[in-house]
Order: structure tokens, then C-alpha cells, then sequence
């Protein structure tokens, strides 16, 4: 259920969570599943946190509320307010999650309208095949095939917009760009899920599945010899791909069916214990190609990286290739913001309370338990509470500077690499003698409700040593035309959005050939950036907690460097069991036609399996 941001709310509840982030989320679905009263509040106006997604118009906010600094006045300021402690009792004031975002970095690298005045067309494809021109085009809904999640348009500006089945004529603006920018859904956070991972296995056997819907990942690539090329995950592309020779693709598949040989895994590692995992893969005798993809891209790790980590590494990839596609990830359909929702769904269904924009300024705190949060003037009681680090007072964490997290955001014109077919991209930008760390980089398109059509969203992610401009540059700048475009850059007459995929299509051979084109050539294949977005935010999975925690205040991390959501899921379940050991976590719970009411029969005494919704790779 949902309360109002101005009323007043119960007192007394069993478990209270400030801030809607993945690993809240997932506790709060979990205590109230087993019957425990959930009061779930966020300052914010929006669920996620950090975990967040938004559109380009709320992004751009987020950013102004971030450098701005400004927080809301603490009740316990106001002289009217009711909030008193008794005898014992002392208030620790809470931080504001925004402190833990830095050196942001926003940038329109387009101009913000076209100096010459024209009329915008848009032309529509027919299912004839041929285009009919028209002015205030209106917008038509998304089709059934693009899932249950549709969103529709009701102001007057979005009802100008057109449809994901328009094409625009002429070069995007700053001003093009915002008059769609409802249809960008773009996340703080960035992640994949493992097929077979921790957390689809949870959406699964919880039925929280039912609330998601996802789109496989079509392609990995990597950067080899200064250029991208597509690494062969399944046995198919082993023996499909030409980078490789006949020779390199016995090695590889004797090496990954070693890596995946139970039975023996001890006798094939013995020795390499302290070892890393590049010095096994060299006692192999790979070619250089086949130890960049198996060290880089299919383990996704470092030279210096443990041997049995590296193994465990590949398993972990091997295992869900698949399941649901050629690779072994998913994507969350309109971000990965829609993933504490879904737990969030969940929770409410069960009887938790949500109210939003409803901050938590303080806790109450006795000796060594929390007895309190004071928030809109009242103060909550709860057996537990449950929050975010990043809201934490310094004084609970072993060391408060913790590491941080380097994130990139790009709006550009095409995919980095041509493709028959929209392409969903994962990327793993090996380290090198300039950028130490290695980059996740994943490009989604219009099909995954990120963008509108004829742009693509790129988001790379690193450990932070400097600012997130300086780690990440130079790496967008292997893959992307970063220049600002002058209006006089523009050919008003080319339809450039429009001819996009026959432009890709025309430069791959000098994408695919390797670098014997010359370097102009090169160069224009790349895609340019018309938004871009730097900033930092801090990681807090490793941040260590100390005796002035109260017993029953649970802390939960922010978005960590992983590529998925194993830490966020591992975590959510080790605090329930401290919270609850004897109860189960995130049982299963009832699809809306199993529900019996009283006098009712079931129709069958037999419940049905829950199934991931999943589009395919083709979708």
C-alpha cells in the first residue's frame, strides 16, 4: 500500500527501511513475504537511490540536485515539532545519499538548434515498404511485442512526439533530443544479469519474475590489437568465427571444457593455488588471441587476478550461456532501475507501506539498539531498520573514505560496431599502460526502451583513481567521436538517422579488416557522442563497520564495480538471516490465480512453474 507524503503514518511496525536501493529493496520484499509489518520510505520522488533510472529531463534534475547540495530542513529544527527523546535516548543525524556523488561532468557536444529554419518532417516505413511524409505525427502506442510495461504520453509536448516507428530526416539537435526525452530511460547503475546467476534464480523462485521483463545480450566483444572484435562465447562460435584458426579452437575448447570438468579440477589445478590465473592460462601455451579472450573477456578479470578466482570466473560465464541466448547475459527491459521496483511490487502486495518523499532525518538511538527514525515529524518505531550506507553517519564506519566508482554516460548516433540487426552490447576494455583498470562497457538501443530510435546509450564503468573524466576519456575516446559539432558541420539535406544502418554496414569491412584501411577512414566509422555524462559515486561494498553500530540497524552497500548483482543479492540474504534466521528467505510467492478465498476450491491441486520473462536475442 502507498501513503501520502503529508499524513501522518502508524507508529510501531516491525521492520522500518529508509531508501528504495537494490539491496533495501530486496530485504523489504523478504520481511514482509513472511508476514512482517514493512513501513518503506525514501526522501526521494522516486524509487532506487543510486540504483536508479531516469528519464533525460529527470536525469538533468538529479545532476542540479546533486551540485546544488541542498537538503531538506531537519524537523528537528522546527519548534512545533513533536519529535522527543526520553532519558538515554540520543539522536544521530542522518546524511543526505547525494554526498556520495562527485566531479560531475554534463555535456551537449550538439548544437541546440539548426541555424537554418526549416520544417521538421518525419517519415514513416509503411508495412509496403514505401514512406509517406507528414507534419505532427501523433504517437501511436508500442505494440503488443514490446511488452506489458508500455508507457504513454499524456502532456501536450509528448503527444508531439513521434512513435519508435518514425524515422527522423536531418541531423539530431539539442532540442530534438529533448522533445524526446521521455522515451531515454537511463541508469545510474548499470548492470547485467548472469542467465544463471543469483539474482534470476531469485526473481524465479520468489515469482517476483512476473514483475521484469528482459532483453538478452546479443554480442560480447573485446578490444584487440586497436580494434573491436566479437568474442566466440558458445561452441558454435568457436567453430563459426574466422579470427580464429582451426588450431586456437581446439586449444580453447579443451581449455574451457578443463575449466568446466568437476571431477577433475583438482588434479588440473594443483600447483596453481597461489598462483594467478594468467600463469595457468600460459602453462597452456595459448596464442596471444586466445589468453586476451579467455583472461579478459570470458573471465573479465586482470594479470594479477588469483587462479581459482579466474576459474571460477569462467564457470560462472560458461553456465548460463544458453539459457536464454547466444550469450550469458540479460538486460532489464527500461534499466536496471526497474529491479528494486519489481522487489518494491512485491513487498506492497504483502502489506508494506511505501511512501515516498518522505525523508528519515534522524535515528533514535539507546545504548546499543536503534529504537527510533524520525521522520515528517514522527517518530517510527521498529524492531528493525534497515538503511543505506551512504545515508550512515561517519561514526559507524571503520574507515569513511572509501573507494570509489568512475561512470560514464553517452547519447550517440550509432552503435560502435555495425550489426545486421540492433545490437545489445557488452564490452570489457582490457587494462593498458595509461588506464590501469579495466572498463565495462555496455551499449543498449531503442529495442530495450532505453533511447528513442536512431540513437544508442553507451555507460562505461571503472574503479576510480582520478575524476571520472580523466579515467574514462581516453577510453571513449577509442570508440567514439567526442568533438563538439559546429552547425556548420551539419548536411541538412542528408538523412542521416535514416541511412544509418546501411552507413554501418558500409564501413565494416574497414571495421572488420583490421587496421590496413587508412586512419581518416577509420575515424568516421566511429560513433559521435551528441550528450555526454562523467561522475563519481562512491563504492561502499567493502566499507567496514565498527562497535558504534547499533545491533539492529542493518547497513546496506551501494551500487558496487561488478558487473551484476551477486553482491547486492548475497548481501540482502545474509541481513535477513541476521534479522530473521529462523524464517525463509523470499519464499515463493502465489500467482494471482492460485489464491483461494475462503469457500473457494482450487481448480488444480497443481502450482505452475514461474518462468523469466525474456525477449529474444532478435527482439
Amino acid at each position: 500500500m502507498a501513503a501520502s507524503a503529508g499524513g501522518d503514518l502508524p507508529t510501531t511496525y516491525d521492520v522500518i527501511v529508509v531508501g528504495t536501493g537494490m539491496t533495501e529493496s530486496i530485504l523489504a520484499a523478504a520481511a514482509s513475504r513472511v508476514g512482517k509489518q514493512v513501513l518503506h520510505i525514501d526522501g526521494n520522488e522516486y524509487y532506487g537511490g543510486l540504483w536508479a533510472s531516469f528519464n533525460l529531463d529527470n536525469l538533468i534534475k538529479w545532476v542540479k540536485d546533486c551540485e546544488s547540495g541542498e537538503h531538506l530542513p531537519s524537523d528537528l529544527d522546527d519548534s512545533n515539532s513533536d519529535v522527543k527523546i526520553n532519558n538515554g535516548e540520543d539522536f544521530v543525524f542522518l546524511k543526505s545519499s547525494a554526498s556520495h556523488i562527485s566531479n560531475i561532468n554534463l555535456k551537449w557536444h550538439i548544437p541546440k538548434k539548426n541555424n537554418e529554419a526549416q520544417v521538421e518532417q518525419w517519415s514513416r516505413k509503411s508495412q509496403t515498404g514505401h514512406e509517406e511524409e507528414g507534419e505532427g505525427a501523433v504517437v501511436s502506442q508500442p505494440s503488443s511485442g514490446e511488452g506489458s510495461h508500455s508507457r504513454t504520453h499524456t502532456n501536450s509536448e509528448s503527444e508531439k512526439m513521434p512513435s519508435t516507428n518514425f524515422i527522423r530526416n536531418g541531423n539530431w539537435t539539442q532540442e530534438d533530443i529533448m522533445r524526446e526525452y521521455r522515451r531515454f530511460n537511463i541508469d545510474l547503475a548499470p548492470k547485467l544479469l548472469f542467465a544463471r546467476g543469483s539474482l534470476v534464480e531469485l526473481l524465479i523462485s520468489s515469482n517476483i519474475a512476473r514483475y521484469t521483463e528482459f532483453h538478452a545480450v546479443t554480442r560480447v566483444l573485446t578490444w584487440l590489437d586497436g580494434e573491436l572484435n566479437t568474442v566466440p562465447c558458445s561452441r558454435a562460435d568457436v567453430f563459426a568465427t574466422r579470427y580464429v584458426s582451426v588450431v586456437e579452437k581446439r586449444m580453447l575448447m579443451k581449455l574451457l571444457t578443463g575449466c568446466m570438468d568437476s571431477e577433475n579440477i583438482v588434479q588440473e589445478f594443483e600447483g596453481f593455488e597461489s598462483k594467478t590465473f594468467l600463469d595457468y592460462l600460459k602453462s597452456k601455451r595459448l596464442t596471444a588471441h586466445l589468453l586476451h579472450y579467455v583472461l579478459y573477456a570470458i573471465a573479465m578479470g586482470t594479470d594479477d587476478m588469483p587462479c581459482m578466482e579466474g576459474v571460477e570466473r569462467t564457470q560462472r560465464f560458461l553456465n548460463s550461456l544458453g539459457r536464454y541466448g547466444n550469450t550469458p547475459f540479460l538486460w532489464p527491459m527500461y534499466g536496471t532501475g526497474e529491479l528494486p521496483q519489481a522487489f518494491c511490487r512485491l513487498c506492497a502486495v504483502f502489506g508494506g507501506t511505501y511512501c515516498l518523499q518522505h525523508p528519515a532525518k534522524a535515528l533514535v538511538v539507546s545504548s546499543d539498539r536503534c529504537v527510533g527514525v524520525v521522520s515528517c515529524g514522527q517518530r517510527l518505531v521498529a524492531d528493525h531498520v534497515v538503511m543505506s550506507i551512504s545515508q550512515a553517519p561517519s561514526h559507524y564506519l571503520e574507515d569513511p573514505s572509501s573507494s570509489g566508482i568512475s561512470r560514464a554516460v553517452f547519447i550517440t548516433n550509432k552503435s560502435i560496431m555495425p550489426a545486421e540487426k540492433e545490437p545489445l552490447t557488452f564490452l570489457q576494455f582490457p587494462p593498458g599502460p595509461t588506464h590501469p583498470n579495466t572498463v565495462t562497457v555496455i551499449e543498449v538501443g531503442p529495442s530495450t526502451h532505453a533511447c528513442p530510435k536512431g540513437l544508442f546509450v553507451l555507460h562505461m564503468t571503472c574503479k576510480q583513481n582520478k575524476s571520472a573524466r580523466e579515467d574514462l576519456q581516453e577510453i571513449a575516446g577509442f570508440l567514439l567521436m567526442q568533438d563538439d559539432v559546429n552547425p556548420s558541420d551539419y548536411d541538412i539535406t542528408t538523412d542521416t538517422q535514416s541511412t544509418q544502418t546501411s552507413g554501418q554496414e558500409s564501413s565494416s569491412t574497414a571495421s572488420e579488416g583490421g587496421s590496413g584501411g587508412d586512419d581518416t577512414a577509420t575515424v568516421r566509422t566511429k560513433p559521435q557522442v551528441l550528450w555526454s555524462m562523467y561522475f563519481n559515486c562512491a563504492e561502499t561494498s567493502k566499507s567496514l563497520l565498527n562497535a558504534n553500530v547499533p545491533q539492529n540497524l542493518h547497513l546496506c552497500s551501494g551500487p558496487d564495480l561488478e558487473l551484476d548483482f551477486e553482491f547486492a543479492v548475497q548481501q540482502a540474504e545474509r541481513l535477513f538471516k541476521t534479522m530473521y534466521p529462523d524464517l525463509e528467505f523470499l519464499p515463493r510467492a502465489p500467482d494471482p490465480e492460485e489464491i483461494i478465498i475462503e469457500g473457494d476450491t482450487p481448480d488444480s491441486p497443481e502450482v505452475g512453474n514461474c518462468q523469466l520473462i525474456c525477449c529474444s536475442a532478435d527482439t
